[in-house]
């Protein structure tokens, strides 16, 4: 049998196959594949499907459907279908596909099932459960090996009437008949027998944060109680079959044909828009260098030029809209940066007990930040009201849920209970405004809190408190320098976002992802306070940054819900009120036009925009308040200039993007390492989710049903589901509003310099060598023609990418024309 140590490498082998978890109050999307990303595409969704049963392409009425919309080019699918040797009619191969039935699950381990998730919901509650699991202190294993024993649902056997108090004692014992080989493929598919459990406790293993500290569990205790239950069970743990031996399905080669096309089709008339208006621009500024020169001075010519205002956005595909609607109002400025504005933080608001990484989940907070109150009386207000809330939630909720008290509290609470359920049920845009109203009369924390941004001390989790002088200074920096930026308006506005949803456990979801599932204001205005400094500025100046002293940053926040700008109350020069004023005033005109169009995506009348969104916001039984970032598959790193004529139907991430501020390449290397990382994540969720929503997704929310805070069932027992709900992403039951489509992105720069920086950084490259995701850059130094990326670094020029693809393996490295 192998040493302890060898067998803790084979667990973290197998464990890597299934993907990370995040509780559902802080979802976190990311690629529930992430763990077969070294390998192709195609390998990796056979070997994904042998493992959990999923399906890995879209469904052959996806497809059809696809086709019958104009979605996929004729001609694009031709190609892909003639390079894997098919040459019959597309609906007679649609008729081939087989999209595979799954295998009916063993009763003794279904029974196994039900006894580990009722533990391990017990278990991993954070705050819901009334009883929590005793012993869970002691950890996992611990607290299982302590009451397993008196589970009637479990055989009276020795395994658990005499487990050994170590877990890897239990494992060696069960896995003693085994040879070495099989290790990892046994652990993997115990795995994969609840990856939504299995990835929670990797997750929480991995975070280490309050919750693990008080509750530790970890993947050997986990695997400890399994192997116990399955030995009691008698269930036998021989791999079925190992990941490196799943076939194909045969029609899987058919789909990967149809899905190439249908991704050819969307990106081609992406590049072909960004190419066009690349080489639209450049002849723009050829004119106006000619009318400019001899006429007045560059500088007067710039100060001329100043927009009213510059708004910084996610890079979310949401944002696009907003974006279009926003520049229409007036000469405003748009720009595209990480949600996060680049500051990785853990955040604690005023009043709350717990703090929050607000951050992408590749990336660990680097600083601790809090909310400070600064004005008495406001302080006061808020928590008067704040106080009285929480008190009468928790009084009410201790009568709902005790056994001696929920009768009587019913019974007599029962007709007001019944009222209140009408209001949010028959009229929930007036429920929302006298909520808003009580509201409006409790300060927000934003309000009479600043943060504690400066630096302070380091904290017990060795966090510093506050970002030192030169921290603030480089964040600061970093922001311009990735997006390119050399002038200033008079204000500029980071502009976070959040969503705004009622009964919605995949609330967060709809939150910003960059701020690993939380709001955005929060770091917003932690750059505007940085970038208002004095100090930073003149540290800015220094490294060829020069913002001018009438520059005014402000911080705000987009609801993705209602369009919905609010802009955070920080004091402004009153040489700056009338410019914000009018701002304001311009946001709510935006606001008008942007949600015109986003109800039209759901169905409802365009012409009552605000108010159809604000009751979806408002209604608890809204289960699509809102889509999210269903529809994305591009993301466009360039200027603004690129897209700001274009609509783009929020379906494209946008990261402004200069490559003539940038001649060492190091903010496109940041970009690549860093945005593109996160957004293939997203991409990813979107797309399994859609292609096997019962696998990868999470049902209908109609059948779900929350569990310990932390995930959600379907049904009322059973795996943690993984992904997103059904409403997210179908616009019907088989009709999928989201197009499930690999991400393409477009890079404008210069072809050698994207090469360079992906030759500095493998992880990026295998994604694109494994198709996991394409690029496509505009170089406008080779008179803004289009190259697409093949292979080990190599690339072809777009037009000829098709006819490359079904003649070569390998494209050439592009030369110089």
């Amino acid at each position: 049998m192998s040493t302890e140590h060898a067998i803790e490498d084979r667990i973290d082998k197998a464990a890597a196959t299934v993907g990370s978890v995040w509780p559902i109050h802080s979802f976190v999307t990311a690629n529930p594949l992430s763990g077969f990303e070294d390998m192709p595409f195609d390998e990796a969704v056979t070997q994904a499907s042998a493992l959990f049963g999923g399906r890995g392409y879209p469904s052959p009425e996806t497809f059809r459907a696809a086709l019958d919309h104009g979605q996929i080019d004729p001609d694009a699918l031709r190609s892909e279908l003639n390079e894997r040797g098919y040459d019959a009619d597309p609906d007679a191969l649609l008729e081939q596909m087989d999209t595979g039935e799954p295998e009916p699950p063993d009763t003794d381990a279904e029974r196994v099932d039900r006894v580990l998730t009722k533990w391990l919901s017990a278990f991993l509650d954070e705050g819901q459960a009334q009883w929590p699991m005793p012993n869970r202190e002691d950890g996992f294993y611990s607290a299982f090996r302590s009451v397993v024993a008196v589970d009637g649902r479990v055989p009276d056997d020795e395994t658990i009437t005499d487990l050994p108090a170590s877990p890897m004692e239990t494992i060696e014992s069960v896995l003693e008949p085994h040879p070495e080989s099989q290790l990892v493929p046994i652990f993997e598919e115990q795995f994969a027998a609840l990856p939504g459990w299995t990835g929670l406790i990797k997750q929480r293993a991995d975070d280490d944060g309050a919750w693990q500290s008080a509750h530790p569990i970890t993947l050997e205790g986990y695997l400890a109680a399994r192997f116990a239950l399955l030995s009691a069970f008698d269930v036998d743990i021989d791999p079925s079959i190992g990941s490196d031996d799943a076939e194909t399905r045969p029609g899987d080669a058919i789909a990967e044909a149809f899905l190439s096309a249908w991704e050819a089709s969307y990106r081609g008339d992406l590049v072909d828009r960004v190419a066009a208006e690349s080489r639209a621009r450049a002849e723009i500024e050829g004119r106006n260098e000619t009318q400019t020169h001899g006429t007045e001075s560059r500088d007067e010519s710039e100060s001329a030029d100043r927009p009213d205002a510059q708004l910084v956005f996610c890079i979310d595909t949401r944002s696009e809209v907003i974006r279009r609607h926003i520049e229409a109002t007036g000469d405003y400025e748009t720009h595209g940066y990480a949600g996060f504005f680049g500051v990785p933080v853990e955040y604690q608001e005023y009043g709350s007990d717990v703090s929050v990484a607000a951050c992408p989940p590749i990336l660990d907070p680097k600083h601790r930040v809090s909310e400070v109150p600064t004005d008495g009386d406001a302080r006061a207000t808020h928590d008067r009201f704040s106080g009285f809330r929480e008190a009468a939630g928790e009084v009410i909720e201790t009568l709902k849920t005790n056994p001696a008290t929920a009768f009587g509290f019913v019974e007599s609470a029962g007709s007001g209970y019944g009222l209140a359920l009408a209001a949010r049920t028959l009229v929930p845009d007036r429920v929302r405004d006298l909520v808003g109203v009580a509201d409006d009369a409790t300060p927000d924390s934003h309000e009479f809190c600043e943060q504690r941004v400066h630096h302070q001390h380091t904290d017990d989790a060795d966090l510093p408190v506050g970002l030192t002088r030169e921290e603030r200074a480089e964040y600061a920096a970093t922001a311009f320098e990735l997006m390119g930026w050399e002038e200033f308006g008079r204000l500029v506005v980071f502009t976070g976002h959040a969503s705004e949803t009622a009964n919605n456990p995949y609330g967060s979801s709809l939150d910003c992802g960059a701020c690993a599932g939380n709001p955005g204001g929060p770091n917003a205005r932690i750059l505007a306070t940085i970038c208002n400094d004095d100090a930073v500025r003149a540290d800015l100046r220094d490294r060829g940054i020069d913002v001018p002293d009438d520059t005014v940053f402000v911080a705000g926040e987009h609801n993705t819900t209602t369009d919905e700008i609010e802009l955070f109350d920080e004091p402004v020069p009153e040489s700056h009120e009338a410019d914000l004023d009018r701002l304001r005033a311009d946001l709510s005109t935006a606001q008008e036009t942007a949600t015109a169009e986003r109800a039209e995506s759901v169905g409802a009348d365009g012409s009552e925009g605000v108010a159809e969104m604000e009751r979806r916001a408002a209604d608890w039984a809204e289960t699509r308040p809102e889509w999210g970032l269903a529809g994305n598959a591009g993301f466009v790193v360039g200027p603004r200039e690129l897209t700001s004529d274009l609509d783009l139907d929020g379906r494209a991430f946008l990261h402004s993007y200069d490559y003539s501020t940038d001649p060492d390449g190091d903010a496109l290397e940041a970009i690549l390492t860093g945005p593109l990382v996160v957004t293939q994540w997203i991409n990813a969720q979107y797309y399994f989710s859609t292609v096997d929503n019962a696998v990868y997704g999470s049902g209908s929310k109609v059948t779900q049903n929350p569990v310990g805070n932390v995930g959600v069932y379907q049904g009322n027992g059973g795996d943690l589901m993984t992904g997103l709900p059904q409403q997210s992403l179908m616009a019907a039951d088989d009709t999928p509003y989201h197009q499930p489509l690999r991400l393409s992105t477009v890079i404008h720069a210069p072809v050698d310099r994207v090469t360079d920086a992906l030759a500095d950084h493998e992880e990026v490259s295998e994604l694109l060598d494994n198709d996991w995701l394409s690029l496509t850059v505009v170089d406008p130094t080779r008179d803004h023609r289009a190259f697409h990326y093949e292979e080990e670094l190599e690339w072809t020029p777009a037009s000829e990418a098709v006819d490359a693809e079904a003649t070569t393996p390998t494209a050439p490295a592009v030369a110089d024309d």
